[in-house]
């Protein structure tokens, strides 16, 4: 590395294991892969002063964002606010990735 640069990282999604959850890389924005069978729904939850993209890599979910229901399939990416309540719920088994960005 130099002047500064920073290396590049890589993962292979399918490759992470675990609870459903995982951090793909150390640091800032924060990168996870959420996994959920069919049925499972994440309570809701806030990430503050988190901007946050969700790309459905494969399945669908329905997202709860505060009052509003939004639902997305393989291939929909859709961006929104962290300082509301958040609950994915898997209409199928379903694997997204989602990036948390400090505002």
């Amino acid at each position: 590395m130099t002047d500064g640069a920073q290396e590049t990282e890589c993962v292979h999604l399918p490759d992470l294991e675990g609870d459903g959850r995982g951090v793909l890389f150390e640091g800032e924005p924060k990168t996870v892969r959420l996994a959920l069978d069919a049925g499972d729904r994440v309570p809701p939850h806030q990430h503050p002063d988190r901007d946050i993209v969700c790309y459905v890599v494969d399945g669908e979910l329905e997202m709860t964002l505060g009052d509003e229901t939004v639902d997305l399939v393989s291939g929909d990416a859709a961006r929104f606010s962290g300082d509301q309540d958040i609950s994915p719920e898997a209409r199928e088994d379903s694997v997204a990735l989602l990036v948390l960005a400090e505002r």
